[in-house]
């Protein structure tokens, strides 16, 4: 029996329809995150599992039982928001320390608890700090420890990594997915970074308009997006109208607009004459010389028209002769200046048989 289960739930606000009848499960010890663009319903379910807003419809299970009319002082989890909600005038230690308080639990037990927790998000030396005395970092994990002393069913998170900088913000996704797997709690997280959910989630939720899109593990969000919207939203990806000519075994050949014929493999239940959409990832097409990579089924000739160069990898943007562009990125692995193409030079793009996918209207 999963751990939490959401069956047909439905949340409106006058005439529009925030959560359009959702159902999903999240197992004991997993990593879940809702992810989607700002407005999608996301935080509304968050806050729904929390008990601060109430379903117009469904059911919210914890272990099975129904707590959508419990109160969220009564519901065994925490929630954990991107403003910290730290007390200014009370210590690290007294932060912590407060959920047991309010739950009567013996100050000996409170104090030990509370040690434990911060050696846990390695705050042991900051017990006696103020919150103004604190990095954004040192904030996040002790509003973390504060969320997980009193062992929560579930943890929830409102992108709680959303006001820390670039770095500090990839430092802390190691600490999560570290701190969640040593304590062991289930973690339902709450972002519309698409990097931050691949990197974290067990399993993902895409989110659009009220709906879920698409529930699965990051590895299949990205690689096999179940249609346009999840396709899209997913990091960079160059997609085209494309019509099926011909299936053939698990290949397909296409008639893509703006580009012509192409192969492309048969990853989902297709037939001859369906419309829909043509999808790859600009690291799955490589870039040459005119004359280069006639090995690979997929071929064809432009002119480059934009490069973005940061760092490790370099997206070029590759205009062929009927107008359309093509994104393709290649990492720079060479030490110093790598092997640039210039803006206005003629350039081949190419991708094998097997890269990309059809996608249903």
């Amino acid at each position: 029996m999963a751990l939490l289960e959401l069956r047909n739930l439905t949340r409106r606000f006058g005439n529009l329809t925030a959560i359009d009848n959702v159902s999903l499960s999240v197992e004991a010890g997993e990593f879940f995150t809702l992810l989607g663009p700002s407005g999608c319903g996301k935080t509304t379910i968050l806050r729904m599992i929390a008990g601060f807003d109430l379903p117009d419809g469904g059911e919210i299970l914890l272990d099975g039982k129904d707590i959508a009319a419990t109160p969220p002082e009564k519901r065994p989890l925490h929630t954990v928001f991107q403003s910290y909600a730290l007390f200014p005038h009370l210590s690290v230690a007294d932060n912590v320390a407060f959920p047991l308080r309010m739950s009567k639990v013996s100050e000996q037990e409170t104090r030990q608890r509370v040690k434990e927790m911060l050696e846990t998000v390695h705050l042991a030396d900051k017990s006696d700090a103020f919150p103004h005395e604190l990095s954004g970092g040192q904030k996040q994990r002790v509003a973390l420890a504060r969320g997980l002393v009193n062992k929560p069913r579930l943890l929830l998170l409102d992108e709680p990594l959303g006001a820390l900088d670039h770095k500090l913000r990839e430092e802390m996704q190691i600490e999560l997915i570290n701190l969640q797997r040593n304590v062991g709690v289930t973690f339902v997280f709450v972002t519309h970074s698409q990097p931050e959910a691949l990197a974290l989630s067990h399993r993902i939720a895409v989110m659009n308009e009220g709906r879920v899109e698409q529930m699965d593990s990051p590895a299949n969000i990205y690689s096999r997006p179940s249609n346009r919207f999840v396709a899209d939203f997913i990091g960079d990806i160059n997609m085209m109208n494309a019509q099926i000519d011909v299936v053939d075994g698990m290949q397909l050949r296409l008639s893509v607009a703006g580009l012509g014929a192409i192969v492309a493999p048969a990853h989902i239940e297709t037939s001859t004459g369906q419309a829909g959409a043509f999808a790859i990832r600009p690291e799955q097409v490589v870039i040459g010389a005119p004359d280069e990579h006639a090995e690979l089924a997929n071929r064809f000739s432009g002119t480059l028209r934009d490069f973005l160069y940061v760092g490790d990898v370099t997206t070029y943007k590759v205009e062929v002769t009927n107008g359309t562009l093509i994104q393709a990125l290649l990492p720079n692995a060479a030490p110093g200046k790598a092997r640039f193409f210039e803006l206005g030079d003629k350039v081949t793009v190419a991708w094998s048989s097997e890269s990309g996918m059809f996608l249903h209207e």
